[in-house]
């Protein structure tokens, strides 16, 4: 076995064993009024000044809060944004139902929009809500809770161009009011404000919660997190569903000094609770058994309002699709740490993101991530092209020296340390290295499993057309042979079942005739072991990546083309012919 082959088997078998790796590891109610510390003293301020009121304004306000809030009749009040729509529920004024104008649940146009939030007595409620928990000066009653119905102060329906006032009044005087505003995509603004026409001065602090009743249903692959994602100045955490249920006492509070935010994240949607920058507050994750509620929850500071005066404090809160540019550039105008960080870039981040950044920059160009992902491969062909140079140099001057390496053999017989002296001897004088040609494809490997991982975790993805019959670049090539490409009026096996391997499409019957002709450049091993395995190849690697996605698949297709036209040039310059058209025959003579 010559040492060509032998490196072209190692390669191929790290290949093949790498792959076969990935695959086996990542296949493809009532609202507690307050937080369980409420009567903790966390001896911080908040940085927002208390206003002095006029006896005028005490009067304007306490006119405004006079209305009945009793009725349990709790209207909505409409959400209707051009990203969003949904509803407010007065009754504790929760964010409770909404969804995604441009997103709907499968290709088909006539499919529902995504459901992101959804109110008590649907199958599984999901919301948001923002409240004050006493702590001096006012009893738990006398705060909003989970059945106070708000009264709409100002504002009819929530638009990116129309917040609403909400209020509500307790029995002391207390005026309690939530100014919610949002922006043209997924952020709300939050302004919580008190304001105290009651005879002494009370002490409470601000908090957001989202509640998740049930655990949602999950991808379940090693390769994505789902379950909380925060920030806690600087440091990511991720927690999934069975931790949360786990998690010990101490764990469950983190304080955040400077900068963090909270939430929970799916596959490619998000709910976040963020403070202002620079805000200290406290994050809790938890799960509550006796309503099946997973919970996250944000506690600002507490403040302290005297008699006549107001106090407003004011963060934000996320609810919306994982998309990257989007949440970028919350990172940037809200200076929030790390926000980016809530789409799962995996360890392999520095790879990863560039990836991402690159199909980007790309898809600016195309409008179509199926021609970006092609100008990637060739852009990482193109980078890597030098390295593959020498190797496919290397390779070629090996073959020139067949002859010396043969007489070398025969001369040294069965001597194994004399022959590895003499051939190390020949590489070095010829300055030829002999595993070259397994550098190439070992570096693919890392791009490979980081495009993957880009493919399967952003949203930019989903449901991203190509050209003709591919419409998800995230999900298989829906085509297969089976039916003859849809020929056949039956329909293929369902993904979930195990039939489904043999179902293989067009591009992936493409990425198995690409690496078959990329092995003819050169002739087939003498060795008929040899030979078998590398007959073999191609077609396992077909069906194995018959279920990936399409968009990874393409970038297979892409990148076997550009490396067969580079090897072909550079064997040509080296002197070598390649006869492709003679080793495929040699093959079927082989075969008969």
């Amino acid at each position: 076995m010559d040492e060509q082959t032998k490196n072209l088997i190692l390669a191929t078998g790290l290949s093949f064993l790498v792959l076969l790796t990935w695959m086996f590891f990542f296949p493809p109610e009532p609202i507690p009024e307050t937080y369980e510390q409420v009567n903790e003293q966390s001896g911080q301020v908040s940085n927002t000044g208390n206003q002095k009121l006029s006896d005028q304004e005490v009067q304007n306000y306490n006119e405004n809060a006079e209305q009945d809030s009793s009725d349990q009749f709790a209207p909505r009040v409409e959400i209707l944004t051009k990203n969003l729509k949904g509803s407010i529920w007065l009754k504790g004024g929760r964010i409770d139902e909404l969804s995604l104008v441009n997103y709907r649940d499968t290709l088909d146009k006539s499919s529902n929009n995504v459901s992101l939030l959804s109110p008590l007595g649907s199958d599984k409620p999901y919301y948001a809500f923002h409240g004050w928990a006493a702590m001096e000066g006012l009893e738990n009653g006398d705060t909003p809770n989970s059945s106070t119905v708000w009264i709409l102060k100002s504002g009819t329906i929530l638009t990116e161009n129309s917040p609403i006032v909400l209020t509500w009044k307790n029995d002391l005087g207390v005026i309690f009011e939530k100014r919610i505003s949002v922006d043209e995509n997924y952020m709300f603004e939050v302004t919580q404000s008190v304001i105290n026409g009651s005879n002494s001065a009370v002490k409470l602090y601000p908090y957001g919660n989202l509640t998740r009743n049930g655990q949602p249903d999950t991808i379940g692959f090693y390769i994505l997190h789902e379950g909380v994602v925060g920030m806690q100045d600087g440091e990511l955490i991720e927690t999934n569903y069975d931790d949360i249920i786990e998690l010990p006492t101490e764990k469950r509070t983190r304080e955040i000094q400077e900068n963090g935010w909270i939430g929970f994240t799916d596959k490619y949607w998000m709910s976040t609770l963020l403070p202002k920058s620079g805000q200290t507050f406290k994050m809790d994750q938890r799960y509550f058994p006796a309503t099946d509620n997973f919970e996250v929850w944000m506690r600002l500071p507490p403040v302290s309002v005297g008699s006549n005066e107001s106090q407003s404090v004011t963060s934000n809160l996320f609810i919306g699709a994982k998309e990257v540019n989007t949440i970028k550039a919350y990172q940037r105008s809200l200076n929030i740490e790390n926000f980016v960080d809530s789409v799962d870039w995996g360890w392999f981040f520095y790879l990863t993101k560039p990836i991402f950044y690159l199909l980007d920059w790309f898809n600016g160009f195309t409008n179509n991530m199926g021609w970006s992902i092609i100008l990637l491969t060739l852009f990482i062909k193109t980078l890597l092209f030098p390295l593959s140079y020498k190797s496919f140099v290397s390779m070629s001057r090996m073959k020139h020296l067949q002859p010396q390496m043969e007489k070398i053999k025969q001369n040294a017989g069965d001597d194994r340390a004399k022959l590895q002296q003499e051939l190390m001897a020949l590489y070095k004088k010829e300055k030829v290295n002999p595993v070259a040609g397994c550098l190439p494809i070992l570096l693919q490997i890392p791009v490979f499993f980081s495009l993957y991982k880009v493919l399967f975790v952003t949203i930019e993805m989903r449901h991203a057309p190509f050209i003709g019959w591919i419409q998800d670049l995230s999900a298989p090539d829906p085509t297969s042979f089976l039916n003859l490409f849809g020929l056949l009026p039956f329909s293929p096996p369902d993904p979930s079942s195990l039939f489904a391997i043999f179902s293989i499409g067009v591009y992936p019957i493409l990425m198995g005739v690409t690496m078959w002709l990329q092995q003819k450049l050169n002739p087939a091993p003498t060795d008929k072991t040899q030979a078998m395995i590398f007959a073999w190849m191609p077609w396992v690697f077909m069906f194995m990546l018959g279920q990936f996605s399409a968009g990874l698949v393409i970038y297979w297709v892409a990148n076997n083309l550009i490396q067969f036209g580079q090897q072909y040039i550079i064997m040509y310059s080296q002197g070598v012919r390649p006869d492709i058209f003679g080793n495929i025959m040699q093959t079927f003579k082989r075969s008969e």
